[in-house]
């Protein structure tokens, strides 16, 4: 009778010596890891498979779908402002933006500072914000 087959029964498990029990202990570790070693290269290895697929499905579907992109260029009206009256215009629209967020009224604030903080977004971050809000008709 082979040490896993003890393993089976209490009464062969108590009888069987200190060694015997080690070395029946080992082979169950030894087997249970190796199971679940072979099962996770086998998940890893359908893994690999399944990307590889999916990559050359996209990759046929990404020559089929190329579109050019449309560019709509819209000219602005310009508007002459002088600097002061620029500076005035940005400074109620500010107040009134923090008014409105603070829920009070844009006479309890005083604006005493504007700094210009660079816009750090992606382009293709921009472009998704216009193309949403252009959307909104």
């Amino acid at each position: 009778m082979s040490a896993l087959e003890q393993f089976k029964h209490a009464d062969s498990f108590a009888q069987m010596s200190l060694g015997d029990k080690l070395v029946a202990t080992g082979q169950v570790i030894l087997l249970g890891m190796g199971i679940t070693f072979i099962a996770l290269i086998l998940i890893w290895f359908l893994t690999f498979l399944m990307s590889k697929a999916i990559r050359s499905i996209e990759k046929s579907s990404e020559v089929k779908n190329v579109k050019q992109p449309v560019v709509v260029t819209q000219k602005q009206p310009e508007v002459v402002m002088t600097s002061n009256e620029d500076d005035e215009e940005l400074i109620a629209v500010i107040s009134a933006a923090i008014a409105a967020s603070l829920n009070t009224s844009v006479q309890t604030i005083r604006v005493t500072n504007i700094r210009r903080i660079q816009d750090t977004t992606p382009t293709w971050g921009q472009l998704g914000r216009s193309d949403i809000m252009n959307a909104r008709g």
